[in-house]
């Protein structure tokens, strides 16, 4: 059973503080792969630590789990906390996010679509994305675009 999971039988509903983990996956085109998460809401790959994983091992599982992919080598972006960052579910779940942010422009595999976690699978222009990216995710792009242009 997933480490939250087992918590939630403890707290019910109360705010937890749950650590994970995304990747922005890069192309050779600049083009960033988003994962369709429900009907209508675009994101990152990635997902919540287990118990004993590294944020990297995070990520890199999470990734596989959800995109077919396997990642190469890794750079950290940021880590994301605080207020802004609290989530409440609509099954009256209530969150605090801590969510290290990966950048990588290297992976192998073929994008396999799981269907529990994910809907779709897409390469996107970072000037061309959904409307539909979820607020957080938009935060990460939007520091992640900083990051490409501080490269200049």
């Amino acid at each position: 059973m997933e480490y939250y999971k087992q918590l939630r039988a403890y707290v019910g509903h109360q705010p937890l503080i749950l650590p994970g983990a995304v990747a922005i996956i890069v192309n050779r085109d600049g083009e960033i792969l988003l994962q369709k998460r429900n009907q209508t809401t675009w994101g990152l790959p990635g997902g919540l630590m287990e118990l004993g994983e590294s944020l990297e091992e995070t990520v890199r599982r999470e990734v596989v789990e959800e995109t077919g992919l396997t990642i190469g080598k890794l750079m950290l972006l940021n880590v994301y906390s605080g207020a802004e960052y609290h989530i409440k579910m609509g099954n009256g779940d209530e969150f605090y996010a801590v969510t290290a942010v990966y950048i990588t422009e290297e992976f192998r595999g073929e994008l396999q679509v799981d269907y529990e976690e994910t809907h779709a699978l897409e390469f996107f222009a970072l000037d061309a994305l959904p409307e539909t990216v979820g607020k957080s995710y938009r935060n990460y792009l939007q520091d992640y675009r900083a990051h490409l242009t501080a490269r200049r």
